[in-house]
């Protein structure tokens, strides 16, 4: 099973957490195919092509989606991704009132389009550290279980 990876990453810290989340899940046995969104050639319609995906993004000021992920949500409303597991994470601050309010938004668009979204939703204050690694670790245990019904 083949498992797209796609994030957004301004800082770093989205970045790291994905970097996290696919050893995890390759030591789980899924094959995982990894895209930065300003970086590689991924869209939306690509998607279909994976069993499972997995995506992540940071939050932009005050509950926005970045920039480089506006074209991505636009694009994903006219997919049919029914059935397909959707895990999200993020990168976000608690200095904002909307805490990883994109990663929230996100969410509610898979789900718009048939996607079985895990919850809950991974959300890591900042950069990842020590206190994080059990919660990155459970919900990549439940996305994989998931996967793998």
């Amino acid at each position: 099973m083949e498992v797209a990876l796609i994030y957004a990453s301004m800082t770093g810290n989205t970045e790291e957490i994905a970097k996290i989340i696919s050893d995890q899940v390759e030591k789980l046995a899924l094959d995982v195919k990894t895209f930065h969104i300003e970086f590689d050639d991924i869209m939306a319609l690509d998607l279909k092509d994976y069993d499972a995906i997995l995506f992540g993004t940071y939050t932009w000021g005050d509950g926005d989606l970045p920039f480089e992920v506006e074209d991505f949500y636009d694009d994903l409303a006219d997919e049919d991704l029914t059935g397909k597991v959707v895990g999200l994470f993020g990168s976000c601050d608690s200095y904002y009132p909307s805490y990883g309010a994109a990663i929230e938004t996100m969410a509610q668009q898979f789900k718009a389009v048939g996607a079985d979204v895990v919850e809950p939703l991974l959300k890591i204050e900042l950069a990842p550290g020590p206190e994080d690694t059990e919660r990155i670790q459970q919900f990549t245990q439940i996305f994989v279980t998931k996967v793998k019904k």
